[in-house]
Order: structure tokens, then sequence, then C-alpha cells
């Protein structure tokens, strides 16, 4: 299989972006995250709870590519530093980022920017392959985690901790990503004839 370097969406929709505009949709995708973030269940045994952001930070990496999609991250990143409580739960500030869920937090940039990585080379066109693409993703942010969150809990907890009981909700959030990329382009390609 031969893999080459396509688009995705934002420079499909809006070819030649200007300076601010450019900039709007790479704030804009962060705010989308911090909107994700808020949908969260707190999880009495975990410090980490279950959260809308893994499924925003597929589709913002999908959308924006690599550049953007990390780019994005990086300013939601920037923002909770500040004391904006875009994380989830209203939190903000550096303590949330050096705590348990620090390493998803910063593994965000790394997902962002593998699956737009993948989505430039046309990944997300298909829902087989925006699956594997999403997976790969997931197992990029789970790295990160995980390394993080066994400092806090230690590593035979870290698994019971921040992963397994986020499985069967992350396969639903990638299933809905896989379902939903490969559809938009066929609207998005309809729409160029």
């Amino acid at each position: 299989m031969t893999i080459q370097s396509t688009r995705t969406y934002s420079p499909v929709l809006a070819p030649a972006l200007p300076r601010w505009a450019d900039i709007a949709l790479v704030l804009g995708a962060s705010a989308f995250v911090a909107l994700m973030a808020q949908a969260a269940i707190p999880l009495p045994f975990s410090p980490v709870p279950i959260t809308g952001q893994t499924f925003a930070v597929l589709l913002v990496g999908a959308a924006l590519g690599s550049r953007r999609g990390a780019l994005a991250m990086s300013a939601y990143l920037a923002e909770g530093l500040a004391g904006l409580p875009v994380f989830a739960g209203g939190m903000a500030g550096p303590a949330v980022l050096i705590g348990p869920r620090g390493g998803y937090l910063i593994g965000f940039i790394a997902m962002a920017w593998l699956v737009g990585w993948l989505s430039e080379r046309g990944l997300d066109r298909r829902v087989d392959t925006a699956l594997i693409a999403f997976v790969l993703g997931e197992a990029v942010l789970y790295l990160c985690g995980l390394a993080v969150l066994a400092i806090y809990v230690g590593a035979e907890n870290a698994p019971a901790m921040g992963l397994f009981i986020f499985l069967p909700g992350d396969a639903i959030k990638i299933a809905a990503a896989a379902l939903t990329l490969p559809a938009a382009w066929r609207i998005v390609g309809a729409a160029k004839h």
C-alpha cells in the first residue's frame, strides 16, 4: 500500500486562509476540546475522569492535520496553564498538568499530530483506515497518560485506573469518529462536483 500526502478538511474547505483565520481555526478547535472536556464523569477510584475530550482530539487532528491539530492542542494546554477553566471539571493551572492527569493532557498534542499526519495521508477517508488511525492515536495517548499516572498510583495500578475502564468508551468514540469523517468527506466530495 502506497501512502501519499493528501489534504485534510481545513485546506480543502478553505484553501488559502489568511493568518488571522488560521489562528481562529486553531483557537476554535482548542475551544471545541475545552467544551468537550466539560462533559466529564468523575470516577471515585481514579484521578482521571471520563470525558468527551478524546473524541474531540480525534476530530481536531483529522480535520486540521498534524501541524494545526498539534497547535490547537498546544493552545488548549496554554489556556489551561494560564488559568482558564478548560480542563475537565473546569480545572485549570499548572497543578493539573503536573498531576496524574497531566500525561493524558500532554498526550493530546501527540495524539492530534499523529491522527493529523495519518489523515494527511488519506487514512480518514474510509471507515476501516480511519479506525486504524484513531486506534493508533489513542495508543499514543495511553502511552503518555499511563506513564505519568504510574508515577502517582504505581505502575501496577495505572492500567486499572487509567486504561481498562476507559476502553469501552474510547471504542465508542473511535467508532463514532471513524463513521463521521468518511461520511463528511463524501459530503465534501459531493459538494465540490
